[in-house]
């Protein structure tokens, strides 16, 4: 039986724009938070602290967190690499991080120059850290079930870094099939025993939409029991460490799905499919949500 609530967590003006090579304005990137807001998103990872040397894209960090919308009902989030990230997101009163590896060694090592058991070390004092500033930690977990270096990833070495992930204190572990490749068999052979180790509640899943599949895995996902979503309006993402993968699956597709199950999202859809029109006119690229080209179609 599915949950009659689900948690989006909208990623798009992070995971969206990091991979963007021209640079866009933070004018541009608060209009598309606000929009978001706007539309019903009460959870939004709104930049990242990373370098700017590495990711140009997310340079304006602080003064996109210091220019949020105040919106007592959203909660904003954004991604931090290590300590130095950690004192700027504790600078401008982050109230949320979130940190990120891989459960496959080649991967972690191209995105963010370590292998897992360092990434987890310096995870371990994030997380210390970020709990005296009473900052809530969300984790991501990239290359659940294949790796574009190694290929496939074993289902121990993903379980095994979410427990631990989990047990230094993370609320929630997000599960990204970073070159898109899973398919719903996949997604129920990685969940099942997942799940009986750590509570649903605490688990959600990313999914990127390379080989169509993110809808039908997120059926599964669900079926299964999971809570937590993160999607990217107009499909918008990508990794600059895994050539041929496409962006994350549509916010758009996601919220057309739940409310065709009958789970409650408190989403504008409509105003949904004009954010991701309006954003991706403005870059100019291709809007590769199903419902929001069938929408505009409509209209």
């Amino acid at each position: 039986m599915l949950n009659k609530t689900v948690k989006i967590v909208e990623v798009s003006p992070r995971d969206g724009l990091q991979n963007e090579t021209s640079l866009i304005n933070t004018e541009t990137k608060i209009e598309l938070i606000t929009r978001l807001c706007d539309a019903g998103l009460r959870h939004i990872e709104a930049t990242s602290f990373v370098s700017p040397h590495w990711v140009p894209q997310m340079s304006d960090a602080i003064e996109i967190m210091q220019a949020l919308p105040n919106r007592n009902t959203v909660n904003f989030s954004a991604l931090v690499p290590n300590l130095r990230g950690l004192q700027k997101a504790i600078s401008v009163d982050t109230k949320e991080i979130a940190v990120f590896t891989a459960a496959s060694e080649t991967f972690c090592q191209k995105n963010i120059n370590c292998s897992i058991e360092e990434s987890l070390t310096r995870f371990a004092e994030i997380v210390s850290q970020a709990k005296l500033k009473d900052i809530k930690v969300r984790a991501y977990v990239s290359t659940i079930f294949k790796c574009p270096y190694q290929g496939d990833v074993s289902i121990k070495k993903v379980i095994d870094i979410s427990n631990a992930l989990i047990e230094m204190g993370c609320y929630e572990v997000s599960l990204g099939d970073t070159t898109g490749v899973g398919t719903p068999n996949q997604v129920r052979a990685l969940l099942s025993p997942l799940l009986e180790e750590i509570p649903r509640e605490k688990l959600a899943v990313h999914f990127h939409d390379t080989y169509g599949q993110a809808i039908a895995n997120i059926c599964e996902s669900l079926e299964l029991g999971l809570l937590g979503i993160d999607s990217s309006v107009a499909g918008l993402g990508g990794c600059p460490y895994a050539k041929g993968a496409s962006g994350n699956v549509a916010t758009e597709d996601v919220v057309y799905l739940l409310e065709g199950l009958g789970v409650e999202t408190n989403i504008d859809l409509h105003k949904l499919v004009a954010i991701g029109h309006w954003i991706s006119t403005h870059l100019l690229r291709t809007n590769t949500s199903k419902v929001g080209l069938a929408m505009n179609m409509r209209r």
